[in-house]
């Protein structure tokens, strides 16, 4: 027999939806009840390559250590140790490579966590599939599927490739982690005409789905990279992650300092050359001043300053994964949420029912039983009253047992297991106050016509104990409405009078509100039967009413998004959902300009000038696909924007990626948006999100001070330095020495600025510019005023003891401790830059800032007196009526700083009157 060769399908492939069954199994040359042949399958496999997505190599270990001296401080502190190595100062050279070490271990340290996302999309990929080849059923690794193959797919099933369903048996696929559709999606076989997004699809079924119920038998039609879950996996390798605004401005601020020391350096090295300074002298002034002018502490305060944000974050269920994402979330402008899960409970619930003549609202919150069935028409007679009690009655004991679900209480919350809209009927049930063992005893189930995409209903058999049959039936309402020919009063009365118009006219009302319907009726029958068929449905059918499901909105995100705006940061919804669902959250959600609403379709005809107009004015997106989300995400940041990013599924990784912050839900999110991500959410909550960026922006207030605070240190040092070559004297403090003050007494002081908590008006104020300078002018102005003011007390110390007759090591050993002691009082002052200090509350200072002082005193006096640190740094011990002098100094240097605070809020009033 002559072996059939299999038809590859087009380099651009076609829209599979479209086509029928009998047309696209002739396209790929297969029979579908053989499948395959081995030489076909080896022809395909040969073209298209295994069904695996490729994966990034990691960044080695090594390259990841290297990437840490990457910084031009870093490479002026080496030459520096050079130099002292070369002048035979090896301590000093040891101490400076020691430094420059432990800030490259810190930093590899912290950004140990490697790039998993494509590791994390290929883990979605089913292990196994059951594939009909040369007329066998074969259970095989996915890995081995091919364009054509036949694949028999059942209830549990992760779906291993993409492909168009055959035949189907009650089939429904659970969607979310690709398309954002938040309940399971009923299939189909029929073929859809016209242009039908992904989630509409309803005849594929795609690769990393889940099939939640029934069976069916599909035709592989993409595998690997050009399944839909490949190409969002080609769209994560192809997107670059952002540079943060903190890390911009501190490579600015480098680049900016670097160039200030090697003027610096060039002048000192000139203007000693002039005055014919020895070589010796001149190059170990250069390294003095090098060290003297770098803050070699501040990415060791930068990286515990994010540590300590991302510890507070964990404490309210934010992890952090990248450390510079703490600050940045402090400059977010604007959140791109997802709608199910994050917004929402993630839990459907009935929320209204419409009887005849009669609307009623239903209470609570998601799968919790707590709530109530109330009359929303304050009208209503008693006979109204009596009457809808019998139909609702019904229709909840409807609801209860013709259903599937089923809900328990575990750790003091609510699990289902089954359909997440028969679960919220299971829950109406207990609102209305039916037990559900108690029914389900009072009316045992005989038979049952499963729900199918066919027919588009449920129907199940009952009987009572009195000798009396009931059919009760649950669907979509146009199906339910079409078999029914009256309404439901009561057992023994004749139906009411069915208006379809009146009815119809209902469910596009639920429908408005952005909720699911589902219409229930009852068949009363006047014996038992046993057996149900769909015979028994084409009379005596009577709808007892209609329900409308909704996902709910968190309670918690409300008040989080009012929060959010009154920051002066916008919330957009961005969801694969429906557009009146998603504008009716969003309009419960308080979110501005909720009304407005542009879908994918919509999205697609527009440019990038169109969308930029667009898009500030529109706060709600929906069928929004994952090439919607990462233009969305891109278009929002070229305007200047910093975007957060929630996201929950798989096809949410490349716009979580691209954005500044990306951020993914803890407990009901994919591995593949996690490992995309900067932040995971424990809770899967909005709110905590508008925490995160509160702590954000404290992270960097605190920064901004510590920078404040370091700078001026190095600032003193240096022009002590320059001051020393210039007037031809003695240096006041040797290179060892200010690496003791910078990377000891500067630092442990510096670290408590990390602790400060957030100041009063932290969320009342907008979103800092992503440009702003790190250094603004009032802090250049409070480093140079600083700067000359411990140059001053230095230069006064240090020549006040060499006039009283005392060795130069004193002298030094008195101006080192000088310096501290201005730092310590500089500390109480810089904590209130914009405001006084001189007050109770100021001087007693946080709990961090008391053990930072007590620490940095206990090392000061070890400095001083210790023998072994005397010999390693030159210093004497001071007598106490010195140690009183230094700290006097410090108290003066904070007198004339609060004197300068009094006169700028003086003049700011006065500016304020005027």
């Amino acid at each position: 027999m002559r072996e059939q060769r299999l038809i590859m399908p087009d380099v651009e492939p076609p829209l599979w939806h479209q086509q029928d069954a009998n047309t696209l199994c002739r396209r790929f040359t297969v029979q579908q009840k053989q499948g395959l042949t081995a030489a076909q399958v080896a022809q395909a496999r040969e073209q298209y390559g295994a069904n695996i997505l490729p994966a990034k190599k990691p960044l080695a270990a090594w390259r990841r250590l290297l990437r840490q001296f990457n910084n031009l401080l870093i490479y002026v502190l080496l030459v520096a140790a050079v130099l002292a190595g070369l002048l035979a100062e090896y301590l000093d050279a040891a101490v400076i490579l020691a430094v420059v070490v432990v800030n490259a271990t810190i930093g590899f340290v912290q950004e140990g966590q490697a790039e998993k996302a494509l590791h994390a999309i290929g883990a979605m990929l089913s292990s196994k599939a059951r594939v009909l080849r040369s007329g066998v059923t074969e259970l095989l690794p996915a890995s081995e599927l091919v364009p054509g193959d036949i694949v028999i797919l059942e209830a549990g099933d992760k779906v291993p490739a993409d492909m168009r369903l055959l035949q189907v048996f009650n089939l429904q696929v659970q969607e979310a982690a690709l398309t954002g559709e938040s309940v399971a999606v009923a299939k189909h076989s029929a073929a859809m005409a016209g242009s039908v997004v992904l989630a509409d699809r309803r005849n594929m079924a795609y690769s990393g789905t889940l099939v939640s119920q029934g069976r069916a038998v599909a035709l592989v039609v993409a595998t690997g990279t050009a399944t839909e879950l490949g190409r969002i996996n080609q769209m994560l390798s192809s997107v670059a992650p952002l540079t943060t605004p903190l890390v911009k401005q501190i490579s600015k601020f480098a680049r900016y300092q670097t160039l200030i020391v090697l003027l610096m350096a060039i002048l000192v090295f000139v203007l000693g050359y002039l005055r014919d300074y020895s070589l010796n002298y001149l190059f170990m002034a250069v390294v003095s001043l090098v060290v003297a002018a770098i803050p070699e502490g501040l990415p060791t305060i930068l990286t515990v300053a994010l540590a300590i944000g991302v510890t507070r974050m964990a404490k309210r269920n934010a992890i952090i994964r990248r450390l510079p994402a703490v600050e940045t979330l402090g400059a977010v402008s604007v959140i791109c949420s997802d709608k199910t899960g994050t917004l929402t409970l993630n839990e459907m619930m009935v929320s209204q029912i419409v009887l005849p003549g009669q609307r009623l609202s239903v209470s609570g919150s998601g799968y919790s039983p707590a709530g109530t069935v109330g009359d929303e028409d304050p009208e209503a007679t008693d006979d109204d009253i009596n009457s809808s009690n019998k139909q609702l009655s019904w229709l909840c004991r409807a609801a209860l047992l013709c259903n599937d679900a089923r809900l328990t209480e575990r750790d003091n919350s609510w699990h289902i297991q089954g359909d997440p809209m028969e679960a919220a009927l299971l829950v109406l049930a207990e609102k209305a106050g039916l037990e559900r063992v108690q029914q389900v005893a009072q009316f045992p189930r005989h038979d049952e016509i499963p729900f199918d995409a066919a027919h588009k209903y449920m129907a199940t058999l009952h009987s009572d104990h009195q000798g009396r049959g009931y059919i009760l039936l649950k669907g979509a309402p146009e199906a339910v409405l079409a078999l029914c020919s009256s309404v439901y009063v009561s057992d023994t009365e004749a139906g009411a009078a069915l208006d379809i118009t009146d009815w119809q006219q209902q469910v596009e009302h639920i429908a408005r509100d952005g909720q699911r319907v589902l219409a229930l009726a009852i068949k009363c029958l006047d014996t038992q039967q046993t057996v149900l068929n769909q015979q028994d449905l084409e009379t005596g059918v009577q709808l007892l009413g209609l329900v409308g499901l909704i996902d709910p909105p968190r309670p918690e995100a409300i008040s989080a998004i009012a929060s959010c705006q009154q920051a002066g940061i916008r919330v957009k919804m961005i969801t694969g959902d429906h557009a009146a669902t998603a504008a009716a959250i969003a309009a419960q959600l308080g979110l501005a300009n909720s009304d407005i609403v542009i879908t994918g379709a919509e999205l697609d005809k527009l440019d990038d000038k169109q969308l930029a107009d667009r898009i500030a004015k529109t706060a709600v997106f929906a069928r929004a696909t994952p090439e919607h989300k990462l233009r969305l995400v891109t278009a929002l940041q070229l305007q200047g924007e910093v975007v957060a990013m929630t996201g929950d599924g798989v096809n949410d990784a490349p716009a979580l990626k691209r954005a500044n912050v990306g951020i993914a839900m803890g407990q009901g999110g994919t591995e593949a948006a996690r490992e995309a991500s900067e932040m995971v959410l424990m809770d899967d909550n909005f709110a905590t999100i508008a925490r995160a960026v509160a702590a954000g922006r404290n992270v960097y207030d605190n920064l901004k001070k510590a920078i404040a605070f370091i700078l001026p240190v190095n600032g003193g040092e240096s022009l002590a330095i320059i001051l020393a070559l210039l007037l031809a004297v003695t240096l006041p403090i040797m290179p060892l020495q200010i690496l003791w003050v910078n990377m000891v007494s500067s630092i442990g002081l510096a670290l408590a600025l990390a602790f400060e908590p957030p100041e009063h008006n932290l969320m009342q104020r907008p979103p800092r510019q992503i440009d702003e300078a790190l250094v603004s002018r009032f802090v250049l102005w409070r480093v140079l005023l600083v700067s000359v003011l411990f140059t001053t007390g230095i230069f006064a110390v240090f020549n006040w003891a060499i006039a009283q007759q005392l060795s130069v090591d004193y002298a030094r050993t008195m101006a080192v401790n000088t310096l501290v002691a201005m730092e310590v009082w500089y500390l109480f002052s810089v904590r209130y830059m914009q405001g006084p200090s001189l007050s109770l509350q100021g001087i007693k200072g946080t709990k961090p800032v008391l053990m930072a002082v007590t620490l940095v005193f206990g090392l000061q006096l070890l400095f001083t007196y210790q023998p072994h640190l005397q010999q390693l740094f030159n210093t004497e011990p001071l007598q106490f009526k010195h140690g009183l002098i230094c700290v006097a100094v410090g108290v003066v240097i904070f007198a004339l700083l609060e004197l300068e605070k009094w006169f700028k809020l003086r003049r700011t009033r006065r500016q304020q009157l005027s």
